[in-house]
């Protein structure tokens, strides 16, 4: 999800950069497009890198007896 709101972002700001020719007196849309721009750049990097981190898990077991204790700490890259 992230991946295609950095890519709509950094679509959107092209657009309103090089696509049109539109002159607002309150706003330059010419800012405005590359600070989108940046912004998608930016969650677009964010969410790669949150993709490709590793995750684990950790899983811990234990009885009252006192006898059975099992922790088991693996990656969910491993299932």
């Amino acid at each position: 999800m992230s991946l295609g709101l950095g890519i709509f972002l950094v679509v959107v700001g092209a657009i309103l950069v090089y696509a049109l020719n539109i002159s607002v007196e309150w706003m330059d849309l010419d800012l405005v497009g590359y600070i989108l721009m940046g912004a998608g750049a930016v969650v677009i990097i964010l969410g790669i890198v949150l993709l490709t981190r590793k995750r684990t898990s950790v899983s811990t077991t234990r009885r009252v007896d006192g006898e059975q204790i099992t922790s088991e700490k693996r990656s969910i890259d491993d299932v």
